[in-house]
């Protein structure tokens, strides 16, 4: 992998990052704020923010997979 996909990849962490971080707070918000009315919002939220996580998760693995290379 070249100098420029690797910051690339980076750069690509770090905004999965941060949207993973925005619906960690939606869902924050949720509970701290509309909980028990809006409960039909948890699996939504919940579902999004999962899978935000994980695409996060799969791209800092594959970052630090290439460092090591």
């Amino acid at each position: 992998m070249t100098d420029d996909e690797l910051k690339n990849l980076d750069r690509e962490v770090k905004k999965l990052k941060r949207i993973a971080g925005e619906w960690a707070a939606q869902l924050h918000d949720l509970v701290e704020e509309r909980l028990p009315a809006n409960y039909e919002e948890i699996p939504g939220i919940a579902q999004s923010t999962f899978e935000a996580c994980k695409a996060w998760a799969d791209a800092n693995a594959r970052l630090h997979s290439m460092q090591k290379s």
